[in-house]
């Protein structure tokens, strides 16, 4: 029989476990045993000793009280996904993110959306930042004033739990975003710092003078250097100066002040009772300071991590957590997990190189960059999965690895460069409509705004009067749209969590107006943040002669060719094979039940792929999953692909 948990922690919980029904009572105990030990020992990596036994005594009381009150739905959720854990590994699974007032107005109106979602074959939904925000600038909402209260002019947050409950019904996990690394000024925490309130104070970094300040700056990299440059602030009413990473008004907290991991515990059982069942754990990578680093990625953060996921685990294992680290890769898979804390970390993580790469291939017409730097990448635990995309909220930044350029004979800081040139439309020939974001005249750095079909050529294609976007056609159209979905074929094909940022489905050009927002005009990335033309581009989906609809029925088409391919669960890693055309990248994923070899053309001109090579492969009689048509070479012995093609090759049956 397995051992019950130790009795110390528990008593801190007694009295609300003893209201529990015996079988109830016990299975809370099962977890603790279970649990307790990833708890105490990433709290032991942070925390000094004598710390350790009040904080977890504290947090299991927090988590038997957010047990206690789960609502019925989803406690049996927690049961099927302990009996399921690989739910969210499957290749049924596909993410949709947007703003949800971009989307839909409100709450109620993306839980009148959900049909639209479904059609498209959504089932993990993430509603970009909702919790109340600061007045006027916020960083996109990621500058929190209230995490337990919604946006009012989104609704309530009984609004956000119907919402959640709808979504559950039709099979959607609902996904939101939780600030980890900093407050809004404006915050309760950050008011009462500065009314005087030492508890609170001693929740943020403050300096009484530029000494400490200025010797952390030597090695902190600026987040944004044209509007906030620098990572401290003086605030009159502190009386000092606090440390802001971001913006003057976002206070960074102290993680290493055990009394910030309890508040936040407690804010993560709230929100998963509310139903939200994947949390984006934003900026995670800063949330632990270090006096000459660049104070990211240091080891506490993942003890961190792997303690609040055992909170979780042992109170609402029905949530998981997702990475939001844009960070080097030999740093990334960190956060899934390695070493000590191996798997215990995060369950999803972006692959912030995948996407930078997917854009250099289509730039320059040539894989062997991207295939070197992706056969490096460390292998990610097999219990993790990726989350992959094209686009998302933010702009991009070019992380071309130094050692990955020279290692095909390329210098890192001029492909950046190139990349930049290219994507903002200066480099000859290029047709992309992207803008600067955030030039940073010391290093050269120069990030990217701009929607997928901007990036892509489409909006340069499509003429800008022609406002619906129906009836256009074209080379330059046709090789616009057949970028993009080979794009997201190459994201649908690499495993693991594909998501589509709100408009990409539709091919959406950027928002010529973004700046005539209150509070956008020294944005740009509103630039590839449209609102949802429902009654343009989005009731076009359905005409096969439009852009919206040659984009929409093509992702759809991807989408359920993966949901039935069992090699693209992510628990299988994608490996790149050495290519043999330098305008083909070949992705191969070995599954028990067989292999699938992904060839994807970035090229506008038809590329050969040596049909001798699938017989070393076990594909010698093979099919292509996209189409349900045989395999056969030519006369040449070479397998051809179309200008922008993707063929997913599986063995024949």
């Amino acid at each position: 029989m397995r051992p019950r948990a130790p009795l110390a922690p528990l008593d801190a919980a007694a009295d609300v476990l003893s209201a529990l029904s015996p079988d109830r009572g016990e299975l809370f105990e099962l977890r603790v045993a279970r649990w307790w030990p990833d708890l105490r020992a990433g709290l032991a990596a942070v925390y000094p000793a004598a710390d350790v036994a009040p904080l977890e005594r504290r947090l299991l009381r927090l988590a038997a009280i957010a047990y206690s009150e789960r609502d019925p739905e989803l406690s049996r959720l927690d049961q099927e996904r302990s009996l399921e854990p690989d739910w969210f590994q499957r290749p049924g699974m596909l993410g949709y993110a947007a703003y949800a007032d971009r989307f839909a107005g409100d709450l109620a109106g993306v839980r009148a959306k959900i049909p639209y979602l479904l059609e498209l074959g959504v089932t993990y939904l993430h509603l970009m930042p909702l919790l109340r925000p600061r007045e006027g600038d916020n960083d996109g909402g990621y500058a929190v004033a209230d995490y337990r209260e919604v946006r009012p002019d989104l609704g309530t947050m009984q609004d956000l739990r119907d919402l959640a409950a709808a979504l559950r019904h039709d099979g959607i996990s609902l996904v939101l975003d939780l600030v980890l690394n900093h407050v809004a000024r404006e915050h309760a925490w950050a008011r009462a710092a500065r009314a005087g309130d030492q508890t609170y104070r001693d929740y943020f970094y403050v300096f009484d003078d530029r000494v400490l300040p200025d010797a952390y700056e030597q090695t902190l990299p600026e987040v944004f250097p044209d509007f906030a440059p620098g990572s401290f602030t003086w605030d009159d009413d502190l009386h000092g100066w606090v440390w802001t990473t971001f913006n003057s008004w976002q206070w960074d907290v102290r993680w290493d002040n055990p009394a910030v991991f309890v508040e936040y515990a407690d804010l993560v059982l709230m929100l998963a009772n509310a139903g939200v069942e994947v949390l984006r754990l934003d900026a995670i990578a800063f949330l632990f300071k270090r006096l000459g680093t660049s104070s990211q990625n240091q080891p506490e953060v993942h003890a961190l991590t792997q303690a609040l996921r055992a909170v979780v685990r042992i109170a609402c294992p029905a949530m998981i957590f997702k990475a939001e680290a844009i960070v080097a890769p030999s740093d990334l898979v960190a956060y899934l997990g390695r070493g000590e804390h191996y798997g215990k970390v995060s369950d999803l993580a972006y692959h912030n190189s995948l996407m930078v790469l997917i854009w250099s291939m289509l730039a320059e017409g040539d894989v062997h960059l991207a295939a070197a730097a992706l056969r490096r990448f460390p292998a990610a635990p097999p219990t993790t999965a990726w989350i992959t995309y094209v686009r998302c909220h933010d702009d991009i930044g070019w992380a071309i690895d130094d050692d990955d350029a020279a290692a095909v004979g390329r210098s890192g800081y001029a492909h950046r460069s190139f990349l930049s040139d290219y994507y903002t439309g200066l480099f000859p020939g290029s047709t992309a409509r992207g803008l600067v974001f955030q030039y940073n005249p010391a290093t050269g750095d120069r990030r990217v705004s701009g929607t997928a079909a901007a990036l892509a050529g489409l909006d340069a294609a499509v003429d800008r009067a022609g406002v619906d976007r129906a009836g256009v056609d074209g080379a330059a159209v046709d090789d616009a749209v057949g970028r993009l979905l080979l794009a997201h074929a190459i994201v649908l094909g690499w495993g693991g969590i594909p998501v589509l940022w709100m408009g990409d489905e539709l091919g959406l050009p950027n928002d010529d107006a973004w700046a005539d927002e209150p509070g956008h005009a020294g944005d740009n990335r509103w630039a590839h943040r449209p609102r949802m033309p429902w009654e343009g581009a989005a009731a076009q989906r359905h005409d096969a002669a439009s852009v919206p609809g040659r984009m929409f029925h093509g992702l759809r088409h991807l989408v359920r060719a993966r949901a039935g391919r069992p090699e693209l669960d992510a628990s299988v890693a994608a490996q790149v094979l050495e290519p043999s055309d330098p305008g083909v990248l070949p992705v191969l994923r070995q599954h028990p039940r067989g292999p699938l070899l992904g060839l994807y053309n970035v090229t506008g001109t038809w590329r050969p792929w040596p049909a001798y090579r699938l017989d070393g492969l076990g594909l010698a009689v093979c099919v292509d999953a996209l189409t349900d048509e045989p395999v056969t070479a030519a006369g040449d012995g070479m397998i051809w692909l179309a200008p922008y093609a993707a063929r997913w090759l599986v063995a024949a049956r």
